[in-house]
């Protein structure tokens, strides 16, 4: 007798739910031995899934040994070099979560473009088998496939020893001192940088692990994997980024949950809402254990603050910030200017540039002078793109079709309310808590808004009458960035300005000297929100069509990494990144842009100081602590000292 349906779709959503559980353990035990939340978790997946790919695939080796050498091997050793490249030095002079969490977007961009460049962005349906499906009956009549129940069998092994070796080994006692207090166990001669290099190669192994057992049920590409992995963060997240035992059984049931959804059946347009909830609910868990207050207090907030920025010395290092600044405005001038003097086919390449641009200009309102992280501008674009087709093919009710001009300023107007979306919930929030809610809006947008028929159908994005000319428009649309460049220069100069730049160097100390600091959350996130949503309506009237993947989460992330590494806190600076890229992708192979931006914001964090960085330092300033007293322990410190020393009592 055949098991119920129900108990059948529970049994199938278990094998998604392992995978998400596998990642969660990676990431709680990582965050655990470094107090960073590895946000490449995704990219290191992905890169051990194409790696197995070429081994089986192209290299045609031996199944067995290409997944030893891949998941034992190659991805804790990217666990590793990440450490020993990027993170040991930032946390040895105590950085702060946003520099943290850019260099953690660094890598994964990297990766990302790496991948690109290697094996290209075309999905690859073949990706390598590493438990097969084969069916088992359980008691019942239930029937298990093979793959799920070695992926529970998995969860539950690393479960054990995770726990076995936190409580009973040397070990677990050297990463219980470290996390309480990092300083003081390296005082008492544990290494604290083994014990840190331990927490990334076994993440980056749980991320490998992962990627290799999804892989075969999607089509392999870049972007996919590393997107469905990063959705999995909710597990750690609900699960405080410290018991393993809640980010279990949050993973399990929501992939039980997943695979129930797909029982029901709606008739006309909800069906297609009710597939995007089913395959996106990791992405609704992860919104709402973001906007859960006090959810995220214990795990995210608890990483080294950074030092407060500190004022240029000399008039000499003045001078040199005033001619990197004039030289940035120049460069960012006439790389916008020489489109203007190619022929048609080249100027078409590069129209993105101006929108691209708006974008990231909206980056720097909200994060380099609000000190606001967002990582769902993408989100805003394509919401600025959709409103302008929507409006200009007449499929709003009770609206006329308008012409294009007019579409794209009611719909930038339109989209600035949504900023407060992700507004309101920054008035509680900083930091990586926040990070993650923009990042969980911004795919949202991208799941259940831009990938809907419904929503998507009926968009007119043609250029038509002077329009129609490529050159016209990029001239148009260099009018357009000028007009938005003038009213960001009066904000930051102003009032406003002043207050901002109040609110993101000490947040605290702002509110004590009368900043309204709620009422200046708002208006950056609507600002940025319409800067944003007027760059992607110019994005879709460049391209003429409307389509979600130039608005995918992943170049969102792509986007804040780009505007970050050319200079947080520099509009000029942002257009100067918008036109390299769209340079890069214009006249090179897909994945140079990625690659390359990745591999600049490394470089950008590992110099302490550095200029393009120095907003975000202080974006977790306020948090510092004042300088303690002289430590002195008691009978039992003393004792535990020399217990964790291996000197006898």
């Amino acid at each position: 007798m055949a098991a119920p349906l129900a108990l059948q779709l529970a049994v199938a959503g278990l094998s998604v739910g392992s995978a998400a559980a596998i990642t969660g353990i990676g990431l709680v035990v990582c965050h655990r031995a470094t107090g960073v939340l590895n946000l490449a978790q995704g990219a290191v997946a992905m890169a051990t899934a194409f790696a197995l790919r070429q081994c089986v695939v192209v290299w045609h080796w031996p199944r067995t040994l290409a997944v030893a050498c891949c998941v034992l091997l190659l991805a804790p050793g990217l666990g590793y070099l990440m450490d020993l490249l990027v993170f040991r030095r930032l946390q040895r002079r105590h950085a702060g979560t946003a520099e943290t969490l850019v260099a953690g977007l660094g890598v994964f961009v990297l990766l990302v473009g790496a991948a690109a460049l290697l094996w290209g962005t075309t999905p690859h349906p073949d990706a390598p088998v590493v438990v097969p499906a084969t069916p088992l009956v359980a008691p019942g009549g239930l029937l298990i496939t093979l793959d799920t129940a070695v992926e529970l069998g998995l969860v539950v092994l690393l479960a054990v020893a995770v726990g076995a070796l936190s409580r009973w080994t040397a070990f677990g006692t050297a990463l219980r001192a470290v996390v309480d207090n990092r300083r003081l166990a390296e005082l008492s001669g544990i290494d604290a940088d083994a014990v840190a290099s331990t927490g990334w190669a076994f993440g980056a192994f749980t991320a490998g692990l992962t990627g290799v057992l999804l892989a075969p049920a999607l089509r392999l590409d870049p972007y996919g994997l590393p997107l469905l992995v990063m959705e999995t963060l909710a597990v750690a997240v609900a699960a405080g980024l410290r018991s393993l035992p809640l980010a279990i059984g949050a993973a399990l049931l929501l992939g039980i949950g997943q695979s129930e959804l797909t029982m029901l059946h709606f008739s006309g347009t909800a069906q297609p809402l009710l597939q995007a909830l089913s395959s996106g609910l990791f992405v609704v868990a992860l919104l709402a254990v973001a906007l859960l207050p006090g959810r995220l207090a214990s795990g995210l907030s608890a990483l080294p603050p950074a030092p407060a920025v500190a004022a240029v010395a000399s008039a000499a290092a003045a001078g040199v910030a005033r001619g990197l600044r004039l030289g940035r405005r120049w460069a960012a001038g006439l790389l916008l200017l020489v489109p203007l003097a190619l022929r048609g086919g080249d100027v078409r390449s590069l129209l993105p540039g101006p929108g691209l641009a708006l974008v990231l200009v909206s980056i720097v309102v909200v994060t380099g002078y609000g000190g606001q992280i967002s990582l769902g501008q993408a989100g805003y674009a394509g919401l600025g793109a959709l409103l302008t087709g929507a409006l200009a093919g007449g499929a709003v009710p009770g609206l006329p079709a308008l012409p294009a001009p007019v579409a794209l300023l009611l719909a930038t107007a339109v989209a600035a309310p949504f900023g407060l979306l992700v507004g309101w919930p920054a008035i509680r929030r900083r930091g990586l808590a926040l990070a993650l809610t923009t990042f969980a809006v911004g795919t949202a947008m991208s799941r259940f808004v831009f990938q809907q028929p419904l929503l998507t159908s009926g968009l007119r994005l043609d250029r038509t009458g002077a329009w129609a000319d490529d050159r016209l428009f990029y001239a148009i649309e260099l009018a357009v960035l000028g007009v938005a460049l003038l009213a960001v220069r009066a904000l930051r100069r102003g009032a406003t300005g002043r207050a901002l730049g109040a609110m993101r160097d000490h947040e605290p100390a702002a509110c004590a000297s009368g900043v309204d600091v709620p009422r200046l959350k708002l208006l950056a996130f609507t600002a940025g929100a319409a800067l944003a949503a007027l760059g992607g309506g110019l994005l879709g009237l460049g391209a003429q069509a409307f389509d979600p993947n130039a608005f995918d989460p992943v170049l969102g992330l792509l986007w804040f990494a780009a505007a970050v590494a050319f200079g947080a806190d520099s509009a000029s600076a942002a257009v100067l990144g918008a036109m390299v890229l769209t340079a890069l992708d214009a006249s090179t192979t897909a994945g140079v842009s990625a690659a390359a931006i990745g591999l600049l914001a490394l470089l950008r964090g590992r110099l302490a100081g550095a200029a393009p960085l120095a907003p975000l330092a202080a974006l977790t300033a306020d948090e510092e602590q004042p300088s303690a007293p002289e430590v002195r322990l008691s009978s039992f410190g003393e004792q535990l000292v020399k217990r964790l020393k291996g000197v006898p009592r």
